[in-house]
């Protein structure tokens, strides 16, 4: 007697899903501004976008690009001297990390900061443990809307001096909670936890 599953096969297997160690660092900052995060190869780069926003302290106000060799991946745009693809189409898996461990993210153009990203090492998803997560990391990211690096190391400067006009106007602007040198990962995973992988 033929069983109705005779000649089918068994299922293919499907691999098991790897996770990814990111390095993250904010270019050209001293002392240096860094994060690892752990993430799945599944995630959209538009998620990895939202990610380093938490991660840094940011809040999306501007535009946005992964920059891969030649390719463009943020919001798109199509014109003769640029195109950037959809970040929403693509996922981690795709970017070939086999042949390609490092990558940057460029955010606010107009103040130029760049996040230099470095595939430390990749692995299989942990049961258990949940994705992204920030597992290590120095420094509090620099603050929205300060003006570029220049201007960030300006403020650095001036807040070591709280006795000073542009000790204290800094201090107001950032507020009572800012402390540069703190990178608080537990404020950050809480935050990433909202988003999902």
């Amino acid at each position: 007697m033929i069983g109705l599953h005779e000649g089918k096969g068994t299922k293919a297997k499907k691999p098991p899903e790897r996770a990814y160690a990111l390095r993250l660092t904010v270019a050209g900052c001293q002392p240096r501004i860094w994060r690892r995060l752990l993430v799945r190869e599944t995630m959209w780069l538009s998620r990895l976008h939202d990610t380093i926003q938490v991660a840094f302290d940011w809040f999306d106000y501007q535009t946005h690009v992964f920059a891969l060799d030649d390719l463009r991946f943020g919001n798109p745009v199509k014109r003769e001297d640029l195109t950037v693809e959809d970040d929403r189409d693509v996922a981690l898996a795709d970017l070939d990390f086999e042949h390609r461990e490092r990558f940057t993210y460029h955010y606010n153009f107009g103040e130029g900061w760049q996040i230099d990203l470095k595939v430390e090492k990749s692995g299989l998803v942990e049961k258990g443990l949940r994705y992204p997560v920030c597992i290590a990391g120095e420094r509090a990211g620099p603050p929205e809307d300060c003006g570029g690096r220049e201007a960030f190391q300006d403020m650095l400067a001036c807040i070591k001096e709280p006795n000073t006009d542009l000790g204290r106007e800094w201090l107001e602007w950032l507020g009572p909670e800012y402390d540069p040198a703190a990178c608080e990962l537990e404020k950050i995973n809480k935050a990433l936890k909202k988003l999902g992988k």
